[in-house]
C-alpha cells in the first residue's frame, strides 16, 4: 500500500496496513539524523524514516525589503520585530527568533489600527513557485500538505498577539471588542486571500491544508468557549471552508487543552486535529476518540515535553504502543509528535520513535 492510499483510508476512518507517519523536527535535529543515517538531503531522510507526508513551503516573499533595525532586530511582513537568540551549547545549541516589540501595543483607537502602515498585502508574494513545489513533491508519491511557517500560516489569534501583545489582545477581547474584532478581521482577510491564491496556484496538487492557531494553555482555553465562538470561530470556519472549496482535507494545529471547542471545530468542517497534546489537562485521548473519533481524525500526541527528551527508548516504545491502542483503532489517526522534536532530544530517542511506529502501528 502506498502513502496516498494509506492516508486516504485512515482519514476515511478505516484501517490501512499501518498508521500513517508524519515527522516534525527542528532543522538541528534533522541535520543530526542525516549525519547519523548517512543521508545528504531532507528528502533522503524522510524516505529513510518512511514518512508519508511532504510539506511544500508555499509562496515566496517578494514584497518591500524587510526592515533590519540597528540592534539586529528584523521585522517580518507584519512589521513585527524579532531578534536572534542563541541557546544551549555543543550538540544542544540552536537559534530562534524572539519577538521583542509589539508594534500596535500602544494603539488606543480604531483609526490607529486602520492607519498602521505595515499591514501585509497578498500582492507581496510570488505564487507561481507553488506549482513548481507541488510538482516536485508529487514525484515522491507522498501526501502533499500546505501549512506555511509561523507567520505564513492561516491564523488569527497568534498574529494578533504578535501585533498587539500577548496580554493586551485578551484585554481587548473583554474591554475593547471593537479593536479585537478589527484585528481578527483584518488578519483573517489577509490569510484568506493569501491562501486562496496559493490554492489556485497549486490546483489539485495539495491534499491537506493545515492551519495553525493556539487556542489553549496547559490547563484550558485562553478564552471562554462562548467568546471563542463569537470572536474566533467565524474566521476559523472561513479558513476551513476555503480549503473545502478546493477539495482539500483540512487540519488544524492548536496547542493546549481545547476539548470544549472540538465539537465546534467539527461543525466548521474540520477533518484533522493536531496535536492532541498529551501533557495538558482534560484532553483524555480515549474519551476524545470515543466522542469525536467517527467525525474527526487525530494527528500527533507523542510528548516532546517529557518522553522524547527525557524518556528511555523503552518508554518511547510504550507511549507509541499506547497511542495505537487509544487513538489508532478504526483508523482516523496519524503518528507524529505533539510539536517539532527539539534539540534536547537524543538521536537515539528519535530512532526509537521511528522503530516503534513501525513495530506497533501495524493493523
Amino acid at each position: 500500500m502506498n502513502s496516498r492510499e494509506r492516508v486516504a483510508l485512515a482519514l476515511s476512518h478505516k484501517e490501512p496496513d499501518r498508521v500513517p507517519i508524519d515527522f516534525w523536527a527542528t532543522s538541528v535535529v534533522n541535520n543530526r539524523l542525516q549525519e547519523r543515517l548517512g543521508v545528504s538531503t531532507e528528502e533522503e531522510l524522510l524516505q529513510a524514516l518512511d514518512v508519508d507526508f511532504r510539506y511544500i513551503k508555499g509562496p515566496r516573499y517578494i514584497g518591500p525589503e524587510l526592515v533590519t533595525r540597528p540592534d539586529g532586530q528584523v521585522e517580518d511582513h507584519f512589521g513585527v520585530p524579532r531578534i536572534p537568540v542563541q541557546f544551549g551549547e555543543g550538540e544542544t545549541a540552536g537559534t530562534y527568533r524572539e519577538v521583542v516589540d509589539f508594534p500596535l501595543g500602544k494603539a488606543t483607537s480604531i483609526g490607529q489600527f486602520k492607519d498602521y502602515p505595515k499591514w501585509p498585502d497578498p500582492d507581496w508574494f510570488d505564487y507561481e513557485c507553488v506549482g513548481e513545489q507541488v510538482a516536485e513533491a508529487r514525484e515522491t508519491g507522498k501526501v502533499i500538505v500546505f501549512m506555511g511557517d509561523r507567520m505564513n500560516r492561516a491564523a488569527q489569534l497568534k498574529p494578533a498577539m504578535y501585533l498587539r501583545g500577548i496580554d493586551q489582545i485578551f484585554v481587548d477581547m473583554v474591554l475593547h471588542r471593537e479593536i479585537a474584532e478589527y484585528l481578527f478581521s483584518r488578519i483573517s482577510e489577509f490569510y484568506l486571500e493569501y491562501c486562496r491564491r496559493t490554492f489556485e496556484a497549486a490546483g489539485d496538487g495539495i491534499d491537506i491544508f493545515f492551519s495553525g492557531d493556539d487556542f489553549g494553555t496547559q490547563r484550558g482555553l485562553f478564552v471562554s468557549p462562548s467568546m471563542w465562538r463569537e470572536m474566533l470561530m467565524p474566521g476559523f470556519k472561513a479558513f476551513v471552508q476555503l480549503g473545502k472549496q478546493f477539495g482539500y482535507q483540512v487540519a488544524h494545529h492548536t496547542c493546549g487543552s481545547v476539548t470544549p471547542i472540538i465539537g465546534d471545530m467539527i461543525d466548521c468542517g474540520l477533518d484533522i486535529l493536531n496535536p492532541i497534546q498529551p501533557d495538558v489537562q482534560n484532553m483524555d485521548r480515549r474519551k476524545l476518540k470515543t466522542e469525536f473519533g467517527d467525525r474527526l481524525s487525530f494527528h500527533g500526541s507523542i510528548s516532546i515535553q517529557k518522553t522524547m527528551p527525557h524518556g528511555t527508548p523503552d518508554e518511547i516504545r510504550a507511549e507509541v504502543k499506547e497511542r495505537f491502542a487509544s487513538l489508532g483503532q478504526g483508523g482516523g489517526f496519524i503518528f507524529c509528535t505533539a510539536h517539532n522534536i527539539q534539540v534536547d532530544t537524543p538521536v537515539e530517542n528519535v530512532l526509537a520513535l521511528i522503530d516503534a511506529y513501525q513495530e506497533f502501528g501495524r493493523y
